[in-house]
């Protein structure tokens, strides 16, 4: 899945009450708001999982079971409630985005902005996200989730590890825009040190392509663990996403029980969409030359 196209524009600090006003702009958008609707729902169902439903284990008499009143998502070959493979399911790809965008994000935005301040670093840091970005991503991950012991926290760090590259390229971008800036030559005529003029005046500068980054690593970061948690190389003691096509596939019920694949899927689907679009109205709205400013 190809990354949108994020407008890089140089947008200096803004006022609270222009943020403010910004954070209305962009909940009017209707997708705008639906996404994030979206959004909070899947954080909801994480952080409620053990309310809404008991976390599947064992076998059940109810096998193969379509959807109904008593099972909603049905059931698979082992009796199990897909609806509570879900709810759980999001939990685990909630927690394994997030973490690894974090780290991506952490990781892309310390060397996207030394590399657009402070040039020595910058020869390096580029020819470093050039090669890493022309490496084929999914075989080495494949390869790295097959050589560690599976796990939540080892499928993080090889995911993050993997989504810092674009980050840092954006960043970067935009940096060299705002360190250009007349603002940032007089904060250095006034004996400002390079440390605080990438804090103080650059990084807020860029805090807004950070959280699109966010939303958008995320929702890569979900693919990317629905994909080897398909392949047989996720948490074999997690619920997830992936986890649940994969029972479906070894199982061989994905004929005959379509439910098993499809409520997943949608799962993926809606989450991916929903970042997606989230991050790119909030990406318009931060653009002035779609506000007319």
């Amino acid at each position: 899945m190809s990354a949108p196209v994020l407008t890089e524009q140089a947008v200096p600090p803004v006022a609270p009450a222009v943020a403010r006003r910004s954070w209305f702009a962009y909940l009017r958008q209707p997708s705008a708001a639906l996404s994030v609707l979206v959004l909070v729902v899947m954080v909801a169902l994480a952080l409620l999982a053990p309310v809404i439903a008991d976390e599947p284990a064992g076998a059940g008499p109810d096998v193969l079971q379509p959807p109904s009143g008593a099972h909603w998502f049905g059931t698979d070959d082992l009796g199990q409630d897909i609806f509570a493979q879900v709810v759980w399911g999001t939990r685990t790809s909630l927690v394994i985005g997030l973490a690894a965008s974090l780290i991506a994000i952490v990781l892309g935005t310390a060397i996207g902005l030394a590399s657009a301040y402070f040039r020595p670093i910058d020869a390096v840091a580029t020819v470093v996200t050039d090669v890493m970005l022309a490496l084929p991503t999914l075989p080495l991950m494949i390869m790295l989730a097959a050589v560690v012991n599976p796990s939540l926290w080892t499928l993080t760090l090889i995911i993050g590890f993997f989504a810092w590259p674009e980050v840092a390229r954006l960043i970067r971008s935009q940096g060299l825009v705002i360190s250009a800036m007349p603002y940032i030559d007089g904060a250095r005529v006034l004996g400002a040190s390079g440390w605080r003029i990438v804090t103080r005046e650059i990084l807020p500068a860029v805090v807004s392509l950070v959280i699109v980054s966010v939303l958008l690593t995320a929702s890569r970061a979900v693919i990317s663990e629905a994909g080897l948690s398909f392949l047989g190389l996720g948490d074999p003691d997690a619920w997830s996403w992936g986890r649940i096509l994969l029972n479906a596939q070894r199982s061989g019920v994905v004929a005959i029980a379509w439910w098993q694949t499809l409520f997943p899927s949608v799962a993926i689907l809606l989450l991916v969409l929903a970042a997606t679009v989230a991050g790119m109205r909030f990406n318009d709205t931060r653009d002035p030359r779609r506000n007319g400013a």
